[in-house]
Order: structure tokens, then C-alpha cells, then sequence
């Protein structure tokens, strides 16, 4: 899990449940993406605010896409505020 802090010290993170980060202070929480199949059964992870990737043949693939994808554009330039 990547755990970034700002200068004012608040955290963001993909969540996870590799550490219970309820332990770090309140939480605000919001949905960045989906994971969903097509008719088809192909996987394809849907950015909110960014692109729809995919198509994967596997859900695991998807979700491996989905927070990559968070990691490099969202949490690594978002402001703290997310």
C-alpha cells in the first residue's frame, strides 16, 4: 500500500487492508472506479474521473489495471482533498 502525507498531515491512499487506517484518524472515503464485466465476460475497469480499461480476459487483470492506473494518476498528483 502505497501511503502518501501531505505537509499538513493528512494521508492518502488506494484503500486497502493492509493496515486498519482507521487507527490513523477519521476516514473520508469515495469511489474512484468500477470493475464490471461485459456480456461477454470480459473485465474492463472504469476510471471516474480517467479513461475505461481494457478489455481483460481476467477480473484479476482488471483489478491489477484499475490500481496501477490509480497509483500513478490519482494518488501520486491528487491533492490531499480526495
Amino acid at each position: 500500500m502505497q501511503l502518501v502525507i501531505g505537509p499538513d498531515g493528512s494521508g492518502r491512499c488506494l484503500y486497502g487492508e493492509d493496515i486498519d487506517l482507521g487507527k490513523l484518524g477519521a476516514l473520508t472515503i469515495s469511489r474512484a472506479s468500477h470493475v464490471e464485466p461485459d456480456n461477454s465476460g470480459r473485465w474492463f475497469a472504469s476510471m471516474i474521473e480517467g479513461p475505461v480499461l481494457g478489455p481483460f480476459v481476467r477480473r484479476s487483470d482488471a483489478l491489477q489495471a484499475e490500481a496501477d492506473w490509480l497509483n500513478s494518476h490519482r494518488l501520486a498528483s491528487a491533492p490531499a482533498a480526495l
